[in-house]
């Protein structure tokens, strides 16, 4: 079975009409809604704009952090699959599972092994649980040694700093492989063909 991936920090029409349109489009494509520290953020009109398109074979993914009342009101009827929730607390994202109907994917930012254990009280309400780096907009990377023990009973995904030579390591793993900053130039823009080369690889394995 291909290996699934998202491709997150979209924001360009011309990026994202590329990847949904490929041969072998991922899985998952992430746009950060609210978070103006990231290069990758996206101001609330240009999303709407941006992602109200045919989604083809793809899901739509919100990535926010400690999302307050007045984000969640303002994207709830925008086209997003999954929200992707970073820095809340487990009480806070079963409560908007709840009141936004939208399926969950859980950050967990790693440094050390007892950071993984976190995924535990966010199982119950999350079909993905992410496990990121510390530096998450800044493409930080870290020990991805440190989640080989845990169980393979649901969906993970992983992120932080991978390449796009690095993905042949990951051909007998249960990941979801999380990709941003390798696909992009020295500008810090999206780049096609390093997309186009991504999706191929991802497809060989």
């Amino acid at each position: 079975m291909t290996l699934e991936c998202k491709i997150c920090g979209v924001s360009d029409s011309k990026i994202l009409n590329f990847i949904v349109n490929h041969k072998y489009s991922p899985q998952f494509i992430g746009f950060i809604v609210n978070y103006p520290k990231s290069k990758r953020y996206i101001e609330f009109d240009k999303l709407k704009e941006l992602i109200n398109i045919d989604k083809r074979n793809t899901q739509f993914v919100a990535v926010l952090v400690k999302p307050n009342e007045e984000i969640l009101e303002k994207i709830k009827d925008l086209k997003f699959d999954y929200y992707q929730i970073y820095d809340t607390s487990p009480e806070k994202i079963k409560s908007i599972k709840s009141k936004y109907n939208k399926k969950i994917i859980s950050a967990i930012t790693v440094e050390t092994k007892t950071d993984i254990d976190k995924y535990k009280e966010l199982l119950p309400f999350s079909e993905i649980i992410l496990f990121d780096s510390k530096g998450y907009e800044k493409s930080i990377g870290f020990d991805h040694s440190m989640l080989e023990n845990i169980p393979d009973n649901f969906k993970k995904m992983i992120a932080g700093n991978i390449q796009i030579e690095d993905i042949f390591n990951y051909k007998n793993k249960k990941y979801i492989i999380d990709v941003s900053g390798s696909l992009e130039d020295t500008s810090g823009r999206k780049n096609i063909d390093k997309i186009d080369k991504f999706l191929s690889e991802i497809n060989k394995v």
